[in-house]
């Protein structure tokens, strides 16, 4: 059974035969009637097989961009996922290579933003060390590039007895700033990559500068996803009272590494209201009602009843 949450009400659905079943025969009956726009957070199994993977991501962006939504947002290593460093690094594009001109091509032809969530982008001094940011990409419907942010905060991870092992380092250079939120058709979406969302003060600075929707493109480990994936994504929606949306890999991409899954939308009282699940790639399509938000900054001010920035730092 393929599960999701779809704009907060869970449904159970039989897959079809194809690995990507595409929910437009149950999207069609439920065509969305609201005023408030659309986010299709996706799901995906990326392999090191980079032409099958756009093939499959394009197909998800197609079937939200049919479903209403107005916006589209890809985990992290949506355009492949190495089994190696060297192929890693093999694989790597510039922003002017062939994948991010296909997905330029594919936002502008439907009139789709895209979020895309952690592209392996070779560094400025590519010939001289070899070395790749990790970026997230904000494509608008004209097939622009709207936003470029590279990760900040690098997985260096050795957890014993868990079976996790990654230094990022090793091959990445970890980008040099926050950028601002982006003004986009769902809202002012500020953007983070996986591992930046275990750092409160990179969503909190994106929030002063009028974040409304955070969005942490993934590849969480099981281990690492199992244990702290949930309560961290709706912790991050709790303290900034913002919608919080993670796309998210799933799956075995390959011998060496899986992943948690579950992709996810959270609102700002802290309530998930999409979820992919933990086996199939999929979509959860997700209504970004900006006023609830407004509301719940009224009701509950956090940010006024912030101390001044001396208070935090009077322990240092």
């Amino acid at each position: 059974m393929f599960s999701v949450k779809l704009l907060g009400k869970k449904v159970q659905l039989s897959p079809k035969n194809s690995p990507i079943w595409t929910l437009q025969g149950f999207w069609n009956q439920i065509r969305m009637s609201s005023s408030h726009p659309v986010a299709a957070v996706c799901q995906v199994t990326s392999t090191p097989d980079k032409e099958a993977n756009f093939v499959a991501c394009k197909r998800l962006v197609e079937q939200a961009k049919e479903s209403g939504a107005s916006m589209v947002f890809l985990p992290e290593g949506f355009d492949y996922i190495g089994s190696n460093r060297e192929e890693t690094l093999q694989l790597s594009e510039s922003l002017d290579g062939d994948i991010i001109t296909r997905y330029s091509q594919l936002a502008r032809n439907l009139d789709v933003w895209l979020s895309l969530g952690g592209f392996h982008e070779r560094g400025h001094d590519w010939e001289a060390d070899r070395r790749i940011y990790n970026s997230h990409i904000i494509i608008n419907g004209q097939g622009d590039i709207a936003a470029v942010y590279r990760k900040g905060h690098l997985f260096d991870v050795e957890l014993t007895g868990k079976g996790v092992s990654l230094k990022e380092s090793s091959f990445t250079i970890p980008g040099p700033s926050l950028v601002q939120p982006v003004q986009t058709p769902v809202g002012k979406v500020g953007l983070g990559i996986c591992y930046d969302l275990r750092f409160p003060e990179l969503s909190l600075a994106l929030q002063r500068q009028g974040a409304e929707i955070l969005t942490y493109p993934s590849a969480f480990t099981v281990a690492t996803g199992t244990a702290h994936w949930e309560v961290l994504l709706r912790a991050r929606a709790i303290e900034t009272q913002c919608f919080v949306l993670a796309a998210a890999q799933v799956g075995a991409h390959h011998e060496k590494r899986t992943s948690y899954g579950h992709a996810l939308a959270v609102d700002p009282w802290g309530v998930v209201v999409g979820d992919c699940g933990g086996t199939d790639m999929g979509v959860a399509l997700i209504e970004i009602d900006l006023q609830k938000l407004k509301g719940i900054r009224r009701d509950m001010p956090v940010q006024r009843h912030r101390r001044e920035p001396g208070f935090y730092s009077s322990l240092d």
